[in-house]
């Protein structure tokens, strides 16, 4: 029996330390180091003469500057105000190079500035977008990346107000751009061509996002999707692209046939993605370049080629989302321009089916109740009373089992020295008594999907970031700031700033109020249980809530609300349950103790 013991807890042992070991570093700390793959000169070379005139007319500055107001003040400019952005856009290219989002704050301060996102060329990690034509053989040439448009109409770009450009190429083309912006995030970009020449000439559109190398702080959750992507098919049948930059930079360019649909680059909260007519074939790209050193990640649409006629026109209209991925806002564009799967530029995960549900219930007791906290906290009774039949057959068959500890004792010791026929006679206890002793893993198992779909809404929706709930806990989506290493802020300094162990104590060892709740929950619900047959068993698992106490305490502290909260419900109804079998729990003997003090 004692081999037998041993056996099975090492057993438990390695299985525990690998679950953990996993669950850790593949989703605590999901982090890789993105190493950037240097595409050769002759795939860059290859990439340019395809590219029909498409390339960026990007070059590398002598130096970064630091003020943006110097790399804005390059070239003439448009303003920008809605009541979601502002910014301006440059007449050089007509780029949209210049875009502050007014709703969204860079951190929880007061006086933090709102989220960059654009940024001019001129300065380090330069993002923005721009629409032009492609036509190699025109004579007087097509508007480009560096085309000095002319302001002709309007003077600063609002929902209300669009302005119009205009461009002529001294050889009998006339171009005239109207740039025009909703109340949300979309950009119209409505180009109409006029050939004045007596020769017929061939052109095609195209619009292009261009990221001049990739942020430190981007690409490194294996979670997380950021880099590129788009929706592509045909005929209302569309799949979606998704390329990772560590990915991106290993296939340096993908391209993609389609009709309709969208692209674009992505981050965690925010996207740029260009949108063409949805009856319009295109060519789609995502590539990466490094011209003279910038480390270009581009996504880009080229249209298809049309005719002009000497002394005719044509009209193209192509649109630029650049902003947040609020659910409702990309809900909206999908139907109102047709886009497909647009909604799954936020990223659900391979769960999508329970993970857009469930923050669908988050976001509709928000609705009710004003807090997300509290949206989390009624997220959890639903799912407990969806769960409430299958776990009270657990709790039931915990209960007996604990009733029947001194019968398996018994058992234990008559049989000492043949565990076969202990564990013979056990089963038959358990078979006799109507006991299944693995439902007590049941509830546990069910609800881990459930843990999973909740932690993905809580770090991908906006919905969820800088959302309050009560007192200290200022951003659902974040860590518990507080820290027993300060006495929870009633030490007024930082253990970050010690030396050697700052690091440590402002990382791993960070050990707020939550995660002390959920580890004490944790506890006790485990103290409820039936205690295991091998004392070494019983330690280990006695060890357990300690340490997942600290594996929990960097999660977002809406998850450790939402444990927390399910372990407390846990062991009111567990509770209920052993005083109806009158089992022992150390709820009531904590409160006899108690009573004769």
């Amino acid at each position: 029996m004692q081999n037998e013991n041993s056996r099975n807890t090492i057993i438990f042992f390695v299985c525990a330390a690998l679950i953990m070991g996993v669950y850790y570093f593949m989703v605590m700390r999901p982090q890789a180091e993105m190493r950037r793959q240097q595409q050769v000169v002759a795939a860059e070379q290859q990439a340019a003469t395809a590219d029909g005139g498409l390339t960026s007319g990007s070059a590398a500055p002598a130096a970064f500057v630091a003020d943006r107001a110097q790399a804005l003040g390059t070239a003439a400019r448009v303003p920008i105000q809605t009541p979601k952005l502002k910014g301006s856009l440059s007449l050089q290219g007509a780029r949209i190079d210049d875009l502050y989002l007014t709703d969204y704050k860079e951190t929880l301060d007061k006086n933090s500035p709102p989220v960059e996102l654009f940024r001019p060329q001129g300065m380090e990690h330069a993002y923005f977008a721009q629409f032009g034509w492609s036509g190699p053989n025109v004579a007087g040439g097509v508007p480009g990346p560096n085309t000095p448009w002319a302001l002709t109409k309007g003077a600063t770009l609002t929902p209300t107000t669009p302005v119009e450009l205009t461009w002529d190429n001294g050889q009998g083309l006339r171009f005239t751009r109207v740039i025009a912006i909703d109340d949300q995030y979309v950009f119209t970009v409505s180009d109409t061509v006029a050939n004045l020449s007596g020769q017929p000439i061939t052109i095609a559109p195209y619009g292009r996002v261009e990221r001049q190398g990739v942020p430190a702080d981007l690409g490194k959750q294996m979670i997380l999707h950021e880099g590129a992507i788009g929706a592509f098919g045909a005929n209302g049948k569309f799949t979606t692209e998704q390329v990772k930059y560590k990915d991106w930079a290993k296939k340096p360019r993908i391209e993609k046939q389609s009709t309709g649909g969208w692209l674009g680059i992505t981050d965690k909260y925010w996207m740029a993605a260009l949108i063409p007519d949805q009856k319009e074939a295109i060519e789609g790209r995502f590539a990466v370049r490094d011209p003279d050193g910038l480390n270009v990640h581009e996504a880009a649409m080229l249209g298809a080629t049309r005719t002009i006629q000497p002394g005719r026109q044509i009209e193209e209209t192509q649109r630029l989302f650049a902003g947040a991925k609020r659910n409702e806002i990309l809900a909206g564009y999908e139907k109102s321009l047709d886009l497909p799967r647009f909604v799954y530029a936020i990223d659900w995960g391979m769960f999508w089916f329970l993970t857009r549900p469930i923050f669908m219930i988050v976001e509709f007791f928000y609705g009710v109740l004003g807090n997300f906290g509290l949206a989390i906290l009624a997220l959890t009774v639903v799912v407990k009373l969806i769960m409430f039949p299958l776990a009270n057959k657990s709790y039931e068959s915990l209960s007996k089992m604990r009733t029947l500890q001194p019968k398996m004792e018994e058992i234990k010791k008559k049989f000492k020295d043949d565990p076969q026929k202990q564990q013979q006679e056990t089963m038959a206890l358990y078979q006799r008594e109507k006991i299944n002793p693995l439902a007590g893993c049941l509830p546990i198992l069910v609800q881990i999907p459930v843990f999973y779909a909740l932690y993905k809404v809580l770090f991908v929706t906006i919905e969820m970031r800088h959302a309050p709930f009560f007192g200290w806990i200022r951003d659902l989506s974040a860590r518990d700031p507080s820290t027993i290493w300060n006495l929870f802020g009633a030490i007024p300094w930082d253990p970050a700033t010690l030396p050697l162990v700052g690091s440590l104590l402002n990382g791993p060892l960070h050990l707020g109020v939550l995660p002390i709740v959920y580890g004490l929950t944790m506890w006790l619900q485990q103290s409820m249980n039936p205690p295991a047959q091998d004392p070494m068993q019983r330690q280990i698992f006695a060890f357990l809530p300690f340490i997942f106490t600290f594996i929990m305490a960097p999660f977002a502290a809406g998850l450790l609300i939402y444990w927390a909260w399910n372990n407390i419900l846990s062991i009111a109804q567990q509770y209920v349950i052993m005083h109806r079998f009158k089992a022992e729990n150390p709820i009531d003997t904590f409160l006899a103790r108690f009573k004769k003090a």
